[in-house]
């Protein structure tokens, strides 16, 4: 007998009408979390977006080097390279809102010829290392020939491949489009545009592109010398912190939580002019005149470059350091220059920042110690990597590293360079290759191996 069956009809009718409430409660819960929960429902969908069709024909960016007709001491790392291969576009899921990212005592980074090759190769490479930062450079000319028609394929990769593994992405622009300008002369890279703004609509789209992707940009490179900074005029501090201040809103609007780099000057121990025309600028000075101009309210990190030379990171300009075998003397013959010193060039623009009333810190956008040992020869003008073993270039390496982090005013510090000379081929006269952490044939050299095995705190 049913529990029913001993109640009246009016009981009855009630509870059946309160059994039937259930089951339709029952049922919708259900409905609901199937919508939400089950096969095709809004928590199983994955938005995508897929990059713009790229334009064929890519070439990779290109390192710096110092001016063809500066003194030869004052090469920086860097040089031309040959076009790269150009890669699929991927599908890449879109971007959640950028969080504001954890504050990290110091970021071991490292630069790769990343458009160039297999991205995903690459970025395995910086992850063996344990390096969590990349540089790329970007060299806007290269890849939007015509207004509007920028090929973003390559970095496309570089972005997706080092997003995967959890490695930050810093995107160092220069080089304005022929396009985009109208003084031109016997050097045809390395030049702003006549109209600034353009540049800062470049960033901007590119921001829009990457949106919570790529995690600082560094504003140009080197501009204290005329192969960068070819225009009329020649160099000039204030021109480049008007692009700075241009380049940070256009950034900062878009995506406050990218890191500005201010870009970095190339150490030169003097000035040089043709007429009213300066072709290059002693980097302590130009660096106060950029101060003067108020370049530290348009950046969150003062861009810097030191290659070495041929002297370790813990030697400062005026110490007793001595080599007799070394064969490049700058270091003696000129011993009141502060560009042969790491130390003295880093501790130079700390100091400025400080006498300015600032804490800004410094993210060495590159660094790094040339041997031209294994290589069969050397670039004209870098003498100096014949006096750096492997083995040196390893522990002087380890060394930089230590220092910066333990200075306490290094954000960010970037080796120069992983594969250039693997990937530019170019052979013994690439002034990128002996800087490389792999030989032409892409083996690992020692440096590779001390840079894997450093603590990384």
């Amino acid at each position: 007998m049913s529990f029913l069956g001993n109640q009246g009809p009016s009981q009855k009718r009630l509870y059946i009408a309160v059994a039937a409430w259930i089951v339709l409660v029952i049922v919708g819960g259900f409905c609901t979390w199937y919508g939400f929960f089950g096969p095709g429902g809004k928590t199983g969908e994955q938005a995508t977006e897929t990059p713009a069709a790229a334009d064929s024909s890519t070439a990779p960016e290109t390192a710096t080097s110092a001016p063809a007709d500066a003194p030869a001491e004052t090469s920086a790392p860097g040089g031309d390279t040959e076009a790269g291969d150009v890669q699929p576009v991927p599908t890449t899921a879109a971007a959640a809102p950028a969080a504001p990212p954890a504050e990290e005592a110091f970021g071991y980074g490292i630069a790769v010829h990343g458009v160039v090759g297999n991205a995903e190769y690459t970025m395995g490479q910086v992850e063996s290392l344990g390096l969590g930062w990349v540089k790329q450079q970007v060299r806007w000319a290269h890849f939007e020939g015509n207004p509007g028609q920028m090929d973003w394929s390559g970095f496309d990769w570089v972005v997706e491949e080092a997003n995967k593994r959890g490695i930050k992405v810093m995107f160092s622009v220069v080089d304005a489009p022929h396009w985009s300008r109208t003084y031109f002369d016997d050097n045809v890279e390395g030049a702003p545009p006549d109209d600034l703004a353009l540049f800062a609509d470049f960033l901007g789209r590119m921001v829009d592109r990457y949106q919570g992707r790529i995690h600082a940009i560094e504003v140009w490179n080197e501009q204290n010398l005329d192969r960068e900074w070819d225009t009329a005029e020649g160099v000039s501090p204030e021109q480049y912190v008007e692009m700075l201040r241009l380049a940070y809103q256009a950034i900062k609007s878009r995506d406050p939580n990218i890191i500005v780099i201010s870009g970095a000057l190339s150490p030169v121990g003097s000035s040089h002019s043709d007429g009213d025309r300066v072709i290059w600028m002693d980097d302590f000075l130009y660096f106060d005149r950029m101060v003067a101009a108020g370049f530290l309210n348009y950046c969150d990190c003062v861009g810097a470059h030191h290659n070495g030379y041929n002297i370790p990171p813990n030697v400062a300009t005026g110490d007793p350091y001595q080599d007799a075998n070394a064969e490049f003397r700058g270091f003696w013959d000129t011993p009141d220059d502060h560009e042969w010193s790491f130390k003295t060039t880093l501790w130079g623009y700390h100091e400025r920042i400080a006498a300015a009333g600032s804490d800004k810190p410094l993210c060495v956008t590159e660094f790094g110690w040339a041997s031209a040992e294994g290589l069969g020869g050397h670039p004209p003008g870098f003498e100096f990597a014949l006096d750096n073993t492997l083995e040196e270039q390893a522990q002087w390496i380890v060394e930089a590293f230590q220092l910066m982090r333990e200075w306490g005013f290094v954000r960010i510090a970037f080796l120069w360079n992983l594969d250039y000379g693997q990937k530019d081929g170019l052979g013994p006269t690439d002034p990128n290759a002996p800087y490389s952490l792999l030989d032409f044939q892409g083996v690992d050299r020692p440096a590779y191996g001390a840079v894997g095995a450093m603590e990384k705190p």
